[in-house]
């Protein structure tokens, strides 16, 4: 067996990118509040000073133990800490950089939570209906179908997954949680599939799958809250960076960004 590669753990997208517009100061203090394997952090690493200071948070106690990992010779890293957005504020007040000349956010889920059968994030291998990016605490996503009614859950289904079926998808989900509880993502891939065309419903799966894992983690709650607070955090002249991956995520983006780009 071939020993897993810590870099494996989740591979960022954007890397130069990132390194190339968030550092404005290469002897700064830079925070990612979505520290995953510690990808990102890992680039900024190699193009920040050795005076730098860098930080990171991450919700999923997984990831902090993969970056923890992947930085430990890398001595610019000052702080990993697992913590939640909302977190963030009392996490700082104990690391001797209180502002940032950079935060990034990278949003979505890693593709370790997505590969791992155990988290529950993906429709393509079968696992406990989880979901949770923080499994210490919160309902997961077979919970969450326990106790919706029909209508709940297709208002759920079409409001974060954009997805037309949603109706007859949660009746589905309600008739058959009747006979059997749904709790590995297994079961619930079929009971998609058994009313949905088979021309849409990879599409369709992803959809539903998203909008579960966006309601258990409250993604878009967290997210709108976590703008205002991040750019709170910034020095004079710094910069937040945020890199979404659906509509709904940047479209929030985008309406914070102009309202601070509005005429008071």
């Amino acid at each position: 067996m071939t020993k897993k590669k810590t870099d494996d753990y989740h591979r960022p997208v954007l890397v130069a990118e990132v390194a190339k517009y968030l550092i404005s100061d290469p002897n700064g203090a830079y925070l990612d509040l979505t520290v995953g394997g510690g990808g990102h952090l890992r680039a900024l690493s190699l193009r920040v000073e050795p005076g730098a200071r860098l930080y990171g948070i991450d919700r999923d106690a997984e990831a902090i133990a993969a970056a923890q990992r992947a930085l430990r010779k890398r001595p610019e890293v000052h702080a990993l800490e697992k913590g939640t957005f909302a977190e963030v504020g009392t996490i700082i007040q104990t690391w001797p950089d209180r502002l940032f000349h950079g935060i990034l956010l990278d949003l979505g889920v890693s593709s370790h939570q997505i590969n791992e059968a155990s988290r529950g994030f993906s429709f393509q291998s079968d696992g406990p209906l989880d979901m949770r990016m923080d499994r210490s605490s919160g309902e997961s996503a077979a919970t969450l179908l326990e106790r919706l009614e029909t209508r709940e859950l297709a208002e759920l289904i079409r409001k974060y997954g954009e997805e037309r079926m949603a109706k007859r998808i949660a009746q589905a989900i309600v008739r058959e949680r009747q006979t059997a509880p749904i709790r590995t993502t297994g079961h619930l891939a079929r009971i998609i599939r058994s009313v949905v065309p088979s021309a849409h419903v990879v599409k369709t799966l992803a959809r539903v799958f998203q909008a579960l894992r966006i309601a258990v983690n409250d993604e878009l709650g967290q997210l709108k809250r976590v703008l205002p607070a991040a750019f709170d955090l910034l020095l004079p002249g710094g910069r937040l960076a945020v890199i979404s991956y659906h509509s709904l995520e940047d479209r929030t983006v985008k309406q914070y960004f102009r309202s601070l780009a509005a005429p008071p």
